[in-house]
Formats: C-alpha cells, structure tokens, sequence
C-alpha cells in the first residue's frame, strides 16, 4: 500500500511532507486548500477531531504531526533523522523533538488567540496581568531557541533530526497566522537560512505550498498570508 498525505495548505501538516521528501520515499500527496481559513468539510471528515496532518497507511489513519513524523521516520525512514537512546545527543533530540508541539506552537498559538479578541490592550486588572506573564514567557522562548542555535547548528547538535522538522514550521509556515517578527534573533535567522539551502525542505514546499516564498519564509518578517488560501485569519486582517 502506498502511505497518503493529507495536506491542509499552510498547516502544520508541512512537517510530513518534508519528512517524506528529506527521506525520499514514495508517497502519495493529496491537498486540500483552505475555506476560507479553516479546514474544508473534506478534510474535517478525516478525523474526528479535524486534525492536521492526516496520514493513511494501509487499513489506518494517524493524526497528530509529531505522531506521523515519528511513524514514518521510523517504519519508511528505518530510524533516519531520529536520534536513539544511548547516543550522546539522545536527550537534547527527545527535548527539542516535544519542546516544538508541547511548549512552542501551544504558546504560539496562544498569542495568535490573544491577537484574535483583541489583545491585552482590551484586558484590565488580572487579565492583563497574566497576558503580560503569557508574553514575558513567550520572549523567554525565542531567547531560548536562539541562545541554543549559538552553540548548534541543528537542535539536537550536529545533525539535522526530526526534531528541526518539528519546530521549523512553527518559524516558518505558522507565521503566516501569527505575525511573529524574528528581528533580533540572528542566530535563529541563520539557522532558517541552512532549512532553506535543503533540497528536501525547497521540495516541499514546491509540492505542498508553492505559493509560499522560502526566502519570505525564512525571513525577518512575518511572511503575508498567501493569496490562494482564499480569507486570512482574523489576526492578519
């Protein structure tokens, strides 16, 4: 059988598409474009949840970006771009691999939710407290990926892993939701030059969203929301 990828435009589910194009493997790429922002009802109906990415193997379907990176890394890739217990830089690649979903994007996308009702300017008394904390922690986070991008060229160290597949796309493609600008943190720019220069990462997104410029991508800026993907959240309005 041959492994499915169900794309939603401009998601994370970029992560599998790399994945699948960094190990060369064959695959079969179906896309879906946003309506207007959200996911259509075709691709709702994949999941219960809605999720994105899909991906289909067989008799089954996975959900969950970090579950479908780690499926394919490990039954088509035969554990390439993972790092396995024992090795010296086992830990930080465990880290850094989870550090993405369950610290990074869950931040990120609390801002973008923050942005969405109005921000902490229409906040008062505790509110706006705890939106300051929300923000002081958010900046604590750049400042942490920054500073370990100093010492590595990849987040686990030396070599590129999964764990760089994971949270790129919160650098990259979630910005188009979240307009976060990277100005400042040089060390995290250049490494967002060495995912750009990949072959398999252009390939990508070639395939999965070539309406969205790498170099914008990769960029300063937060990148424009691409016209093809019809409205754009309400934070980029």
């Amino acid at each position: 059988m041959t492994l499915i990828v169900h794309h939603l435009g401009v998601s994370q589910s970029d992560r599998v598409v790399w994945l699948c194009e960094e190990l060369g493997i064959e695959y079969e790429l179906r896309k879906y474009r946003r309506s207007p922002f959200l996911a259509p009802p075709e691709y709702n109906a994949l999941h219960p949840l809605g999720a994105a990415p899909v991906i289909e193997d067989g008799r089954f379907k996975l959900a969950e970006s970090g579950a479908c990176v780690e499926y394919i890394a490990q039954t088509y890739g035969k554990g390439q771009f993972i790092i396995a217990p024992g090795h010296k830089d086992y830990a930080d690649y465990l880290y850094w691999f989870h550090f993405a979903n369950a610290s990074f994007q869950s931040a990120l996308m609390r801002d973008l939710a923050i942005r969405a009702v109005g921000g902490a300017d229409n906040a008062t008394g505790q509110g706006s407290a705890i939106l300051t904390r929300f923000a002081e922690k958010f900046s604590a986070m750049l400042t942490f990926i920054d500073d370990r991008l100093a010492k590595v060229p990849w987040l686990a160290g030396e070599q590129f892993t999964a764990a760089d597949i994971m949270l790129v796309c919160c650098l990259t493609t979630m910005r188009c939701f979240a307009p976060l600008d990277l100005g400042g943190y040089d060390n995290m720019l250049a490494y967002l030059a060495r995912v750009s220069a990949r072959d398999g990462y252009r390939q990508a997104k070639q395939k999965g969203d070539p309406e969205l410029d790498i170099a914008l991508l990769a960029g300063a800026a937060p990148p424009p929301w691409p016209q093809n993907q019809s409205a754009p959240p309400p934070t980029r309005e």
